[in-house]
């Protein structure tokens, strides 16, 4: 095997503490709960796993080193975030104008685009990716990207069943109380909001 099953048991538990820890993939699942509904909340999470696996690959072939020796790539990558996350916001506070029944709900598909996005433009998550799972791979077994694609799958599968479950509890939350237009409104604020956190937690992160 790629992977010996003891050190498979001894990942998985940390890999799920990582995933139940509050941060940004959690925060930005909720939003889109909140914003869209259950299928579009999964549909995040989805995308959130899909960049994950980008980040892991991209790791596995050594080029995460690339990212951590030059600061500028490295701050480019980390802009790109802030700006798409503030913009997200600012989408969100313009719906706060429409009626409800008449707001269009993000699709699945722009669902899964944005979780994609806003994971692939945290330079963190490859860094990330660099000093936590190492640990466990082990080069005498075989292909390191091997090993990698298969610590990330863990890890990525634990994070869109805790990230979905966030998202349908706060879609189902939101569908239950939007029948008040003043809610409603309140939503949009809630999840610029959150987008609008989400990137200044981004563009404060220290330098690599």
């Amino acid at each position: 095997m790629l992977v010996d099953p003891l050190t498979l048991l001894a990942f998985a538990p940390a890999a799920l503490a990582l995933n139940l820890t509050p941060g940004a993939d959690m925060m930005f699942s909720l939003g889109q709960g909140l914003r869209s509904g259950p299928h579009a909340a999964v549909a995040a999470a989805g995308g959130i796993t899909a960049g994950g696996l980008v980040h892991v690959t991209l790791a596995g072939l050594g080029l995460g080193a690339v990212v951590a020796a030059h600061p500028g790539l490295f701050d480019a990558i980390r802009w790109v975030g802030v700006g798409y996350l503030l913009w997200l916001a600012v989408q969100s506070l313009r719906q706060t104008s429409l009626n409800r029944s008449s707001a269009p709900a993000l699709s699945v598909q722009q669902a899964f685009r944005d979780g994609a996005l806003v994971n692939l433009t945290n330079p963190k998550i490859i860094l990330f990716t660099l000093a936590f799972i190492p640990q466990f791979v082990d080069p005498t077994r075989g292909t390191v990207l091997a090993q990698f694609l298969i610590f990330g799958a863990v890890l990525g599968l634990g994070g869109m069943a805790v990230n979905s479950t966030v998202g349908i509890f706060a879609s189902s939350l939101g569908r239950h109380l939007a029948t008040s237009p003043r809610f409603a409104q309140t939503l949009g604020r809630v999840s610029a909001g959150i987008f609008a956190a989400l990137a200044l937690r981004l563009a404060l992160l220290p330098k690599a």
